[in-house]
């Protein structure tokens, strides 16, 4: 077994290129859980709606759907880094219209759900685009590292984000967490702007994209071990991220609480997550990694069948935290996996299926559970999609000799 080492923690934060993105995305991603954060409770506020939750789930995962896989296409074809520069100048803009509209008090549902439309439109390009681009930033032997601390990144912003939203909210109201998100989004654009990318030639030769998406795709269901790490990824998604959709009638509703509620809820997953991935950064081993991730798998559902029935907020906030870890663990240790499989001329489109999966289940997966909470209350909703997840869980028990071979 291959000895914990705490310095190899942080390796990747000794790439020049790769600091200034850690930095950039920090400030960023604080700024879009803000608004994620705001948006959801900001919906339930003008509509009282779990139902209308789930649309606006729906409206903003949609995109992943009907893009992503072109989105992988195009990052293969042209500068990644140039291509992140335009998606996050474009989520800016969007932030700011959004702002704009709360603001002058004439933001309708509507409004938010078309913009979380385009907003989901941007992130389909956007996606696949950062998730091959570490590549660029660090030496391969440090990508899981890499991998791992572009997480971390993720997770702090789910950490602070949520919490400094609720404050906001309660004191400013939600345009400021629009105005801050949209402001925070020129740390990562000057942060790409700044570094040193040596220039490349695309292997991938400029011509029919579907073409190229088809070789994306055979490879991706030729590989075994990539298309079991994706099987487990669409019902983790659809049926784990999607919940928190559900978050801001559970403070209220179930909770009793507010807006503030709503904020401890989001961060208290992030915290959980951001311990996840701060583990996974500091194993080496990817045996270790892989038993993360069976437990992961084993934990969730038993997680989520004490969560419906818990009413008090800090056992909830506790659960929580054990429900971020557990989905943390799983997204991760399949990212890193992937990554070490897939070759460097197939990266983009072979992360384009990776997102369109992760990110893909969770419209679908926010729609369902919008009407059935409609229909049946939010902690009947959490049972059955708990249910599901620990039929999942026991088919990882049965297949387990078959997991242990992606280590």
């Amino acid at each position: 077994m291959e000895k914990l080492n705490l310095s190899q923690t942080f390796v990747a934060l000794r790439h020049p290129n790769f600091r200034l993105w850690f930095i950039g995305q920090v400030v960023s991603l604080v700024g879009t859980w803000m608004q994620a954060t705001a948006q959801g409770y900001l919906v339930y506020e003008l509509t009282h709606s779990a139902a209308y939750l789930g649309i606006v789930g729906f409206a903003g995962g949609l995109p992943t759907l009907l893009f992503t896989l072109f989105g992988g296409v195009v990052a293969d074809q042209i500068s990644k880094r140039k291509l992140i520069v335009i998606t996050q100048a474009s989520m800016m803009v969007l932030a700011f219209i959004l702002a704009a509209l709360t603001f002058m008090g004439q933001v309708q549902p509507w409004h938010i759900v078309i913009l979380a439309f385009l907003l989901g439109t941007a992130n389909a390009f956007d996606a696949p685009a950062r998730q091959s681009f570490i590549i660029e930033m660090v030496d391969k032997a440090d990508l899981s590292n890499a991998i791992a601390l572009n997480s971390t990144i993720f997770n702090l912003g789910t950490v602070i984000g949520p919490t400094v939203a609720g404050l906001v909210y309660a004191w400013l109201g939600p345009a400021w967490c629009f105005t801050i998100n949209g402001i925070s989004f020129i740390a990562v654009i000057l942060a790409l702007v700044a570094m040193k990318i040596a220039s490349s030639t695309s292997t991938v030769k400029k011509s029919n994209p579907f073409i190229h998406l088809k070789e994306g795709l055979q490879y991706v269901f030729k590989e075994p071990r990539i298309r079991l790490i994706l099987s487990y990824l669409a019902i983790l998604s659809t049926f784990g991220f999607s919940l928190m959709t559900l978050v801001p009638a559970w403070a209220v509703k179930i909770l009793g609480g507010d807006v503030r509620t709503n904020g401890l809820l989001l961060s208290a997953r992030g915290v959980g997550a951001l311990v996840g991935a701060l583990m996974i950064a500091y194993i080496g081993s990817k045996q270790l990694r892989l038993k993360m991730w069976l437990t992961g798998w084993y934990l969730m559902p038993f997680v989520l069948f004490v969560f419906a029935w818990v009413r008090w907020v800090p056992a909830s906030l506790l659960l929580i935290v054990f429900l971020g870890w557990c989905l943390m663990s799983v997204v991760n240790v399949s990212n890193g996996l992937i990554q070490s499989y897939v070759p460097d001329h197939l990266r983009g489109r072979v992360m384009s299926v990776f997102t369109l999966v992760f990110m893909g289940g969770m419209p679908i997966g926010s729609l369902l559970a919008g009407a059935l909470a409609s229909k049946n209350g939010e902690p009947v909703t959490v049972m059955i999609y708990g249910g599901v997840i620990l039929l999942a869980t026991l088919a990882t028990y049965i297949f387990r000799p078959v997991i242990k071979t992606l280590a």
